[in-house]
């Protein structure tokens, strides 16, 4: 089992370097998933409504505690899940968190975030993408003080949308999820959140597994892996977590959930990160969502 460390957020909560991202992840692969990750060391689990398994997960993450042999605790687990574009919005936000909470069964949720800056049905100019931002954030804030969510942030912002946060934000996020790799390694976002000592989260660090299956090719990265002796979704994982970035990895083999978190017994060169830093200069590539046009 892997011992993962921790970061520290600006309100003090820890929250583990690495955990299983769950995107896609069916419920008939959730159990063995989950199961599998908490046996290799994971305890941070990252979900969202708009994924439909949080009440999977959060019946798999019941029997682990109840399961006295294992000696797991609430407070063991960091648990994480997102609001959808769709309940944008302060009043549509509290609604739509007091349903997450109930699906996962849970007293208080670790990290809420807000999974998208644009609202949905709406065109990418319209305006009405900010004020909800603002709404979503001011419920946000709420459900924070009252102890309902540990800790609070963003997800998919840009620079833009960060610095419009920051305007008018009583609390500053504690975490920014959004996507990062060699082919996007988005450094305005990654200093604005170093800036404000925002915790940066990284998705999609294996490229939708695009980047170690063979459909694109990266020399640099198959050499840096056989020069470790690691695979090479270990190097990009490796690459984010040395750029300070908590990695989610979705997996649901067993192997390689273990594999994936066995990337804290070796550590890149400064040659490695610069070549791998440096991809995105001629190859920079979105495997997911682009924010970059919301209003």
């Amino acid at each position: 089992m892997a011992t993962i460390p921790n970061f520290v957020l600006n309100n003090g909560v820890k929250i583990p370097a690495l955990g299983l991202g769950t995107y896609r992840l069916k419920k008939c692969d959730v159990d063995k998933a989950v199961r599998s990750a908490v046996a290799s060391g994971y305890r941070l689990i990252d979900s969202a409504i708009g994924y439909n398994n949080e009440e999977p997960i959060g019946k798999t993450i019941k029997e682990l505690i109840d399961d006295t042999s294992l000696s797991l605790k609430r407070e063991d687990f960091f648990i994480t899940s997102k609001l959808p574009p769709g309940d944008q919005g302060h009043d549509c936000c509290l609604k739509a968190f007091s349903c997450s909470l109930k699906r996962w069964n849970l007293d208080y949720l670790d990290l809420f975030l807000i999974h998208w800056p644009g609202s949905q049905k709406l065109k990418p100019s319209d305006p009405k993408h900010a004020e909800n931002r603002k709404g979503s954030w001011k419920a946000l804030e709420e459900l924070y003080s009252e102890g309902k969510v540990k800790s609070i942030g963003i997800s998919n912002y840009t620079h833009r949308h960060i610095t419009e946060l920051l305007s008018y934000c009583t609390i500053v996020p504690q975490v920014l999820q959004f996507e990062l790799h060699p082919l996007l390694y988005q450094k305005d976002v990654i200093d604005i959140c170093k800036q404000n000592n925002i915790q940066i989260q990284a998705y999609s660090s294996v490229g939708q597994g695009k980047l170690v299956n063979g459909e694109i090719n990266i020399p640099i990265l198959k050499e840096i892996a056989d020069k470790h002796e690691v695979t090479t979704a270990q190097v990009l994982l490796r690459w984010g977590y040395q750029h300070d970035a908590i990695v989610i990895p979705k997996s649901i083999t067993p192997e390689r959930i273990s594999l994936n978190a066995n990337i804290f017994h070796f550590k890149l060169t400064e040659q490695d990160m610069e070549s791998l830093d440096s991809l995105s200069e001629t190859q920079n590539r979105r495997f997911c969502w682009d924010p970059t046009n919301i209003y």
